[in-house]
């Protein structure tokens, strides 16, 4: 028997998984070159016209939030810090009722000097990317000598009281991966909550190579090396990241293993590029339009038949490990965490 999709109320997808986690690129433009998100001279930008305005980001959270049951909104990129209206568009969806929780991940680059006006808008807490302490791998990895600036960030954050401020790092083979011990020393000396994510496909230069991968199992063994980590009692949910206690706790480490330990099952995330698509997945290769939609005159309840449309039609996974897998042509910057 074939069931028909829900019409409005919640994002559901046929396996039953409701999505009440947004996902918001606010830009596709980053300050830094990152080797393993995009080429030393960047892309080809989103043009303006393409783009979102303040106004039409607003309209769509208000109806995930308010219509369709989203009940934490996460600010991504690129780079969302260097979004001019970012400090408006966290106010207007911190005045909405009910009130979702408001999050943030950034490189951390002028986050010393947005924090408190971040805070003061309604934003509750960030996720911040370092991948080393070390300043000149920094610069190589990065193409740019700003390490200073991300810690100023890290602690400019912490001030501000937008916490827990959680640290994302990508380990890569032959790169950083001596680092995980060290990155979670740091973390722990200034009560940093720390999270190793294993690189996935999404590359603007389509080089990813799983062989070069640092896996999941590899980090908790190296770790492991150095800590005496334990499984955490507290039930996981739709968190994407496995956590241990670290030498008894309280303190925690997360592992967010998407290609060797996904956890599509139980995904709750849906995703809102800057120029206005619906998608599912970090993976998909389909989009839904919203911005077009609304730009021809679709009212609230158009545009969540839209998005309700869209969210029933989730895969019931990545498939990275499907032979047929294909790499989105949107790189991650463009897509959003």
């Amino acid at each position: 028997m074939t069931v028909a999709p829900p019409t409005a109320g919640a994002l559901v997808d046929r396996y039953g998984r409701v999505a009440r986690d947004l996902r918001v690129s606010l830009t596709d433009k980053c300050n830094l070159r990152c080797t393993y998100c995009m080429p030393a001279e960047g892309l080809p930008w989103l043009a303006g016209p393409r783009l979102l305005t303040d106004d039409e980001m607003v309209r769509l959270i208000r109806v995930a939030v308010c219509r369709l049951g989203v009940t934490e909104v996460r600010f991504t990129g690129g780079e969302p810090l260097i979004r001019p209206g970012l400090v408006d568009i966290i106010s207007a969806a911190a005045a909405l009722d009910p009130r979702p929780r408001l999050s943030l991940t950034t490189n951390g680059i002028g986050l010393h000097r947005l924090a408190p006006a971040l805070r003061e808008a309604g934003l509750d807490r960030v996720n911040v990317s370092l991948d080393t302490l070390d300043r000149e791998r920094f610069t190589r990895l990065t193409r740019r000598d700003r390490l200073s600036d991300v810690l100023a960030g890290l602690a400019g954050a912490a001030d501000a009281g937008l916490t827990p401020v959680k640290v994302n790092a990508v380990l890569m083979r032959g790169v950083n991966d001596d680092e995980a011990p060290a990155l979670l020393r740091f973390a722990l000396d200034h009560g940093y909550e720390l999270r190793f994510i294993e690189q996935m496909p999404l590359d603007a230069q389509h080089g990813w190579d799983r062989a070069a991968m640092v896996t999941a199992e590899e980090i908790l063994t190296t770790l492991r090396s150095a800590y005496a980590l334990s499984p955490d009692p507290a039930e996981r949910g739709t968190a994407p990241a496995e956590t241990w206690l670290v030498d008894g706790g309280p303190a925690r480490v997360g592992v967010i293993g998407t290609v060797t330990r996904p956890f599509c099952g139980d995904c709750d995330r849906t995703r809102l590029t800057a120029d206005g698509q619906i998608r599912n997945c970090l993976f998909a290769t389909e989009e839904s339009n919203l911005r077009d939609a609304m730009r021809a005159g679709a009212d609230d309840d158009e545009v969540a038949r839209r998005w309700t449309a869209a969210t029933w039609g989730k895969r019931a996974g990545h498939g990275i490990d499907d032979p047929t897998f294909l790499q989105p042509t949107r790189p991650m910057s463009a897509i959003g965490g």
